[in-house]
């Protein structure tokens, strides 16, 4: 075989081992896309001032708690009230035996009756002398003695006085009012419990409306919310921190909350803040002792481009999300992420408005693949920019 023909036969060779290359390969790559391009969904960037909202673990605290003590001791012979009950201020609870703060009353009663008779007498008496001093008919140190004594028998009905409404204080005690509107604990006393006055626990009232929502924050999430004049003074949108629940059963509370106490510094331990938030109660739903997830609303992001957080691909330290580019295919794009919000993702830098990001039959799906694209919407994905249902376990 001459030269010529060994290289034209060589060149024939190549080309047709090239051919079924490529034609193995489009082969391969012509059955997973079909004959318009791989199936996608994609969907239009978000562009809109989105609030920056975070959510803590929280449990809902009463605002007051009182142990309620008696002020006398004795049996109680009476109970007005059940454990789990409302009850309003000045609302009579128990009733302790009366029988000996009633007899202490009319002794210091008597006693009383009995020192002011002898004080009357000292006066008529004073009065008598103080006439005959004027006639000079005696002594003025007679009448000096009887002012003496009349001051001294004042004195001691003073000191009766006092002992009667001593007297009367007890027996008045012996009936154990509500010092505040609230609800008791079932942990109340029964009829005929010795009550010792000061020690006895007769039951817990706690307020219900309002109440306290306790959760606690990280210094960087404080700085976030509550530094943020000190932060960026030009920030004209911050607005007020809102605060909103949902409780366990996933729903949410309809009355919002205002943050009212914060602890003066940060535990040791966690690196946390302890917050209270107040929130009205008129119907009693909340009650002490139930968890909620705490959400707070704060600094408005204006005009955020916003792309749903399952469009969001990470390979070691790169990020980026594909999108249907000008030719029907996909584009790669790197990305900048900032917060999370509900479903999406807050993208700094990487896309544009106008950009349809791909969101599902992102699996086998590269870098400049044809596509065959189905626009969707956030409503038909499930998509939302209310909070994730998870919650940060600090508490």
């Amino acid at each position: 075989m001459t030269n010529g023909k060994k290289k034209i036969l060589g060149a024939a060779l190549s080309a047709m081992l090239a051919a079924g290359i490529f034609a193995g390969c489009g082969g391969g790559q012509q059955a997973q896309q079909g004959p318009q391009g791989t199936p996608v969904k994609a969907i239009k960037v978000l562009k809109q001032d989105t609030p920056l909202t975070s959510e803590y673990a929280g449990q809902v605290r009463g605002q007051d708690e009182v142990k309620i003590l008696p002020r006398v001791t004795g049996a109680i012979v009476e109970k007005y009230v059940h454990g789990g009950q409302s009850v309003t201020e000045g609302q009579p609870l128990y009733r302790i035996d009366s029988r000996q703060y009633e007899a202490a009353v009319l002794s210091a009663q008597a006693t009383l009756a009995q020192s002011q008779a002898t004080l009357d007498n000292a006066r008529i008496d004073l009065q008598r002398d103080e006439e005959l001093l004027a006639s000079a008919a005696i002594a003025e140190q007679t009448v000096t003695t009887q002012r003496a004594r009349v001051n001294e028998y004042e004195a001691v009905v003073a000191a009766n006085a006092a002992l009667l409404k001593k007297a009367q204080d007890d027996l008045d005690d012996t009936v154990v009012y509500a010092p505040m509107r609230g609800r008791l604990d079932v942990n109340d006393v029964a009829v005929g419990t010795y009550a010792v006055s000061g020690q006895t626990a007769l039951v817990t009232i706690g307020t219900v409306d309002p109440v306290y929502v306790q959760f606690s924050i990280s210094e960087t999430e404080y700085l976030k919310y509550f530094g943020l004049a000190q932060k960026n003074p030009s920030v004209a949108n911050q607005g007020p921190v809102m605060v909103s629940i949902t409780l366990t059963d996933g729903g949410m509370y309809p009355q919002k909350g205002e943050i009212v106490q914060a602890d003066r510094a940060l535990s040791e331990n966690t690196g946390t803040l302890t917050m209270k938030a107040l929130f009205p109660n008129p119907s009693g739903i909340l009650l002490p002792g139930m968890f909620a997830r705490v959400r707070l609303s704060g600094e408005t992001v204006p005009n955020a481009l916003l792309v749903p957080q399952r469009a969001i691909q990470q390979v070691l330290d790169k990020t980026f999300v594909l999108v249907v580019g000008d030719d029907g295919k996909s584009q790669a794009r790197s990305v900048e992420l900032g917060e999370k919000v509900g479903s999406y993702y807050i993208i700094r830098k990487g896309i544009v408005e106008s950009d349809n990001v791909i969101v599902e039959g992102l699996t086998k799906l590269q870098d400049g693949m044809p596509l065959q694209v189905t626009t969707v919407t956030p409503d038909q994905m499930g998509f939302t920019l209310e909070a994730s249902p998870s919650v940060s376990d600090r508490k």
